[in-house]
């Protein structure tokens, strides 16, 4: 290290991820309790400090691995917080990553081995350090992102509904859609495939399933 190099601070980096799913049909996010100080038993996001010979992008990619077992999912970089007292243990900053997942692909032992849950979106706890304002950032990035980008689909399982599909938009989006409008736009949306498959776990007559390829989806300007 030259001198030019030593004149200078240094500070701890570290990454935290918003990880978002679809539990029991409601968007939700997985938080794990601290079992240390600082904070330790408040609900927090899952995260860590970046080694010495990775990237952020590879440090973000690690910690979603070592909770989820998954990778090559829907993340990306939200934003970096720096504030001076934001971490009462040391001077860290933070840079924060947004994951989507399908909940039914992910390590289900991995996750209890942390003590994280999936806690619905209505009903989020207070969270240690300044995670919630991690939260909100992740969830403006979902808003601007969802109706010009086909990320939706990272959360729904392979085969889904229409009315899944608008129920989800809403949830992100914070405001009702009018139905014959929104499968108007499904419907001229070419990504969006309607197959020969029926879900009756809600009515007797049942409801055609969808899926989106994402052969078309990559060929094609998503809208919806």
């Amino acid at each position: 290290m030259t001198a030019f190099y030593r004149e200078h601070d240094r500070f701890i980096v570290s990454v935290d991820c918003v990880i978002f799913g679809l539990y029991n049909g409601r968007l939700s996010i997985l938080l794990t309790r601290r079992k240390f100080e600082p904070e330790m038993g408040r609900w927090s996001l899952m995260g860590g400090f970046v080694k010495e010979n990775e990237s952020v992008d590879d440090a973000a990619k690690r910690v979603l691995f070592d909770l989820t077992g998954l990778e090559n999912v829907f993340m990306r970089q939200v934003h970096t917080f720096g504030a001076v007292d934001r971490d009462p243990g040391a001077r860290v900053i933070s840079v924060c990553y947004c994951a989507l997942i399908n909940v039914d692909e992910h390590d289900y032992k991995r996750v209890r081995s942390h003590d994280a849950n999936w806690i619905d979106m209505a009903e989020m706890p207070e969270l240690g350090f300044d995670h919630h304002d991690m939260v909100e950032n992740a969830l403006r990035m979902l808003k601007r992102r969802f109706a010009s980008e086909p990320i939706a689909f990272s959360l729904l399982p392979r085969f889904f509904t229409l009315t899944q599909l608008q129920q989800l938009y809403e949830v992100v989006v914070g405001d009702s859609i009018d139905k014959r409008n929104f499968r108007k736009r499904v419907a001229e949306n070419p990504c969006i495939e309607k197959t020969e498959l029926i879900d009756k776990t809600m009515s007797r007559r049942g409801a055609a399933l969808y899926r989106y390829n994402d052969k078309l989806g990559s060929q094609s300007r998503f809208h919806i």
